[in-house]
């Protein structure tokens, strides 16, 4: 199974955040195809990405996530500032979440120090909390959207509560991924 752990973001960020990719949309001249937009009803912020596991191996990150939920204490991100990964041209555009948010990065570094302790592989790049917007399918549509995250550097969408980590199957379908809440545990 394909397993990730993530914090749950509010109906009210997700219907914010389609309204900032419809905005975005509207501004920008590509191709539907060019572009794969994130349904935000499926959007949360992953703090670990597993990839393909034993259906056995679900039970230690379940009991490995919930230990380190029990340690930390609940907390607020601010949703803001669009932004891309990729040079010139954007490959995925994101908007920012908790950037210089203290609790967020001892939380993301506290639950990949203790997966590695259990031999899961350690993450290579360093830590960036977001939610992707888009994934961007050609180079040229990229390009465009990479030029327009410039109007949204200081965007400010809203606050999220971040009050528990989950641990997440994800099943890729053609009409988009299913996500199944494998364990919920509560942030002190």
């Amino acid at each position: 199974m394909r397993v990730f752990i993530a914090i749950d973001i509010d109906e009210q960020i997700r219907k914010g955040l389609g309204r900032l990719q419809n905005e975005m949309r509207s501004k920008v001249d590509i191709k539907k195809g060019d572009v794969k937009w994130v349904n935000p009803d499926v959007m949360h912020l992953t703090l670990k990405f597993l990839g393909e596991i034993k259906d056995v191996q679900a039970v230690d990150v379940c009991k490995i996530t919930q230990e380190v939920a029990s340690r930390h204490k609940n907390f607020e991100l601010e949703v803001e500032t669009v932004g891309y990964f990729g040079g010139r041209s954007a490959r995925v555009l994101w908007i920012g979440t908790g950037q210089n948010c203290e609790n967020l990065l001892q939380l993301q570094s506290d639950l990949e120090q203790e997966l590695a302790s259990a031999g899961w592989p350690v993450e290579t790049r360093k830590f960036s909390g977001h939610l992707t917007l888009c994934r961007v399918r050609n180079s040229k549509a990229g390009v465009k959207l990479a030029q327009m995250t410039e109007g949204y550097k200081d965007f400010k969408l809203g606050t999220v509560s971040a009050d528990s980590v989950s641990v997440y199957q994800s099943q890729l379908t053609p009409k988009g991924p299913v996500y199944t809440v494998l364990g919920n545990y509560k942030l002190q």
